[in-house]
């Protein structure tokens, strides 16, 4: 699976490992349910280096299609919440 974090590139991520990152993708639902900017920022600055660390990064000259896409992480609360909605999603960044 890969997911594009916007502004940094993709990763290779196993979709086994998804699970680990619902922990991580649960602050960023808290943060926006809180309004909470810098809890939202520490949230995705949080998800950003979990998936950095699970996955390998894609290189440059590679195309390839995105599965997932994440926000960058100065992302605004209402980004963020325009993305998901624009997503079409009740389930937050990583799906269940």
């Amino acid at each position: 699976m890969i997911i594009r974090i916007l502004g940094e590139g993709q990763w290779t991520v196993e979709p086994e490992q998804l699970d680990d990152l619902q922990s991580s993708d649960a602050k960023v639902e808290q943060a926006l349910q809180d309004q909470d900017q810098d809890a939202l920022t520490e949230a995705l600055e949080g998800l950003v280096a979990h998936i950095k660390e699970l996955g390998s990064s894609v290189p440059d000259d590679v195309l390839a299609d995105s599965d997932l896409i994440i926000p960058d992480t100065t992302a605004t609360l209402e980004e963020v919440a325009k993305f998901l909605d624009d997503m079409g999603s009740d389930e937050g960044l990583i799906p269940a």
